[in-house]
C-alpha cells in the first residue's frame, strides 16, 4: 500500500543525525511507492538536505535560520505543519529524542490525530500501519494500530535499518517559512563533555551498578569496556549507582535516564528492576553478571553468569584482550 511519509529530522555538524538515516530507511520500507520527505532545520539545513536523497528522501523542506538551532517547540511545530500542509504524509516519523518527546504530541493534537511514543517498530501489517512499544517499565510489548491519519509515532535510536545509499540519488528542495514567536526563552546552556562513545551510539555498552560496593569498581567496569574496544564500547551506569555520586548522571541507564538498544548489553552487579530494564530492554542480547542467582536481571538475560564480578571480570579482560 503506498504511502506518503514525512521523517522529521534533525543534524548536527552539517550532517543529518544517525537516527534521521534510520527513520529514512523506515519511510522508505513504509512508503512502497509513495513519497518520502524530510524537514531539516537550522543553519546549514539546506547543505545536509544533499544527503538525505541518497538515504531514501525524495523531497526535502528546509530553513537556514540559525533560530531554529536551539530548539524551541513553538517555532519548530510550526514548520513542520508547513512541510506537512505540502506533502500530505499518511505517516510521520520523530526521533525519540529531546525534539521528539515534546513536538509529537503536540503535532498530533494540531492535526487532530494520535502520537505512539517510544516505539522500536514500524511496519506494514496487511495494509495497514502497525507499531510497537514497551509497555509496564519494559516488560511488556504493545502493538498499536492508527484509526485516524497521520500517524504520528517517535521512534527508538537503532531501532531501524537505514537503506544502502543510492549514490547519486537526487530530489527537490523546498523552504519553508522562518522561525515566528516562541514562548519559550532559552537562558543558557550547559553541554557536558565526554569522552569516547555515546552510550546511545555504542554496540556495546557495559553498565555498573550499586552491586560494585563503591565508585572504584567502576574500574573494573571501564577495564572491560577498553578491551572491547574504545571505538565499539562505552560505560553506563545504573541509578542507584549515579546516586551514590559513582559514576556521572549522564550516562545513567533506564526510565529516568538513557535508553540504549546496543548489540550486546553487558549488566555488571546491576539486579535488573524494572525502571532500569525499560533503558536497555531493546538490546539484541543481554549478559548478566550478578552473585545473586535470584537477581531479576538473569529474567531478561541470554546469557547470566552467578559470581563476584571482582573473580569474573579480570580473567574477562585477559582473554578478550587475548582473542585480539
Amino acid at each position: 500500500m503506498a504511502r506518503n511519509v514525512l521523517v522529521v529530522g534533525e543534524f548536527s555538524e552539517g550532517e543529518p543525525s544517525t537516527t534521521t538515516h534510520e527513520l529514512l530507511g523506515a519511510a522508505s520500507r513504509l512508503s512502497d511507492g509513495g513519497a518520502v520527505g524530510v524537514t531539516l532545520l537550522g543553519s546549514g539545513a539546506s547543505g545536509a538536505a544533499a544527503a538525505t536523497f541518497p538515504a531514501g528522501a525524495g523531497k526535502a523542506f528546509t530553513n537556514d535560520d540559525a533560530e531554529y538551532d536551539v530548539f524551541r517547540s513553538d517555532q519548530w511545530l510550526i514548520a513542520v505543519l508547513a512541510a506537512v500542509e505540502q506533502s500530505s504524509p499518511d505517516v510521520i516519523l520523530i526521533a525519540q529524542s529531546t525534539a521528539g518527546r515534546e513536538l509529537a504530541p503536540r503535532l498530533a493534537f494540531r492535526l487532530d490525530t494520535a502520537a505512539a511514543m517510544d516505539c522500536t517498530m514500524v511496519q506494514d501489517e496487511g495494509g495497514a500501519l502497525q507499531v510497537t512499544r514497551p509497555a509496564y517499565g519494559g516488560n511488556a510489548l504493545a502493538t498499536y494500530s492508527f484509526a485516524s491519519s497521520p500517524a504520528v509515532a517517535t521512534v527508538r535510536a537503532k531501532s531501524q535499518d537505514p537503506i544502502a545509499p543510492n549514490a547519486g540519488a537526487t530530489g527537490e528542495s523546498v523552504a519553508l517559512p522562518g522561525v515566528g514567536e516562541s514562548r519559550t526563552t532559552v537562558i543558557g546552556r550547559e553541554k557536558v563533555e565526554a569522552e569516547g562513545l555515546q552510550i546511545q551510539d555504542a554496540a556495546v555498552v557495559v553498565s555498573g551498578g550499586r552491586g560494585l560496593g563503591s565508585p572504584e569498581g567502576f574500574e573494573l567496569v571501564e577495564a572491560l569496556a577498553a578491551a572491547i574496544g574504545k571505538d565499539k564500547a562505552a560505560v553506563g551506569a545504573s541509578r542507584a549507582a549515579c546516586d551514590l555520586g559513582w559514576y556521572p548522571p549522564s550516562q545513567q541507564v533506564g526510565l529516568t535516564g538513557k535508553v540504549v538498544t546496543p548489540d550486546l548489553y553487558i549488566a555488571v552487579a546491576i539486579s535488573g528492576a524494572s525502571q532500569h530494564m525499560a533503558g536497555c530492554s531493546g538490546s539484541k542480547t543481554i549478559i548478566a553478571i550478578n552473585k545473586d542467582s535470584e537477581a531479576n536481571i538473569f529474567k531478561s538475560a541470554r546469557f547470566g553468569i552467578v559470581g563476584d564480578y571482582k573473580q569474573v571480570l579480570p580473567p574477562l579482560i585477559e582473554a578478550i584482550k587475548a582473542a585480539k
